[in-house]
């Protein structure tokens, strides 16, 4: 079993961050393992708090990981400070980390910040020349583009401009765009657009998280990007559409909606 890593923040709830990331990984077939860069205080309305990982202490935790069970891909999720992002990137330089998906959480989907303003710079500039793909949103891919995007070309143009200037592919997600669930993988010139439908469902915390979780577990078992894309987007959408009716706010996905098992059903009558 190939093992994948996460790097990223807790969620109290267990939607999003590295509670998702590691339900997703686990039902993609991969030994998922974390390392926690904060834990926050938050649930389907929003966040009330964030208390960061020391960053000596974050190396700590990556250096525990990669010493003893290699990863064969690593995700980076929620990173809020500059110092962080230079520890994560100093110890992934190091071990030479591969298959590496960068998700550049800026914004919770209750609408909370998640990342201090002067860090943005940071995250662009030392992880994203370390990873295969970036996954960001529109808000996100307005940020790190400087392009306000409403349309499909614009999706393109801004694909281009931060998979240019960065040197990775970017997939960038189409779910807050008036033209539909469709998303774009931009690689080297080439684009790839993955069809979506809508899925009438308010419930979708912890989206992102999921989706980049997958495509980590797909890359280490040996997908190529466009198939890992493809089966994390489909394994996203048949979380959402589950229809988990959990909290008072933007709600939790179900992500163990393929597992049929004895142990996983709500109560057993022997």
């Amino acid at each position: 079993m190939k093992a994948v890593l996460s790097i990223a923040g807790s969620d109290s709830i267990g939607g999003a961050g590295i509670q998702a990331d590691i339900k997703t990984m686990t039902l993609n077939g991969v030994y998922a393992m974390s390392v926690v860069t904060a834990l926050t205080a938050q649930n389907t309305m929003g966040v009330t708090g964030i208390q960061e990982t020391p960053p000596e202490f974050l190396k700590m935790q990556i250096d525990a990981v990669f010493e003893d069970i290699r990863p064969a891909a690593v995700k980076i999720g929620m990173v809020s400070s500059e110092k962080l992002i230079c520890a994560i990137e100093e110890r992934l330089k190091f071990y030479k980390a591969e298959n590496v998906v960068v998700d550049p959480v800026m914004v919770s989907t209750s609408g909370s910040s998640l990342i201090k303003e002067k860090s943005t710079d940071v995250l662009t500039e030392k992880l994203f020349p370390l990873a295969d793909v970036v996954t960001p949103n529109i808000p996100e891919a307005e940020i790190l583009s400087g392009i306000k995007i409403s349309t499909k070309d614009e999706m393109k143009t801004a694909a281009k401009k931060i998979g240019d200037l960065y040197g990775c592919a970017v997939l960038l997600k189409g779910g807050h765009s008036m033209e539909g669930m469709d998303d774009l993988l931009y690689k080297e010139g080439e684009y790839t657009w993955f069809k979506g439908k809508k899925i009438q469902n308010p419930n979708t915390h912890g989206t992102g998280c999921t989706l980049s979780s997958a495509i980590a577990a797909n890359l280490a078992k040996g997908y190529d990007l466009k198939s890992a894309v493809k089966r994390g987007k489909d394994f996203t959408a048949g979380a959402i559409a589950a229809f988990l009716d959990l909290g008072k706010g933007a709600g939790p996905m179900n992500h163990a909606f393929d597992v049929k098992s004895l142990f996983a059903e709500e109560k057993v009558i022997y």
